[in-house]
């Protein structure tokens, strides 16, 4: 059975209906002016920040590495809450992790480290 050419614009407009994902399809409603100045004004996702830590504890001495992949500059801190009541918690200063830089935060308890955790500022 061969299809006639004349009917072959129809049956491909069909099969991309059918096979298009949801959100490539046109919006249901009205799309005015002011709707279209409102999406306009919204910028895409925000420059990405961040750097990716690994925060290692071996009794009571803590090391993170904090490596920045983006463009923008992160300031890393870390955070060492102590097991002891008697112990005191530390917070290191804001260390500046430039970008494709990788930096070393170190801290300690005296007898055991309940939890550690880095913060970020840009």
């Amino acid at each position: 059975m061969r299809l006639s050419h004349r009917f072959a614009p129809a049956f491909l407009s069909l099969a991309l209906v059918t096979v298009l994902p949801y959100d490539a399809m046109p919006p249901h409603g009205k799309h005015t002016a002011s709707h279209a100045r409102e999406d306009a004004g919204k910028s895409a996702d925000p420059a990405p920040f961040g750097s990716e830590c690994r925060v290692l504890v071996t009794g009571a001495h803590v090391v993170a590495y904090c490596h920045n992949p983006y463009p923008g500059t992160d300031h890393v801190s870390l955070h060492i809450e102590c097991a002891q009541w008697w112990d005191i918690d530390t917070d290191t200063a804001p260390a500046e992790a430039g970008p494709a830089m990788t930096v070393r935060l170190t801290g300690r308890c005296w007898e055991a480290v309940r939890s550690a955790w880095v913060t970020h500022r840009r």
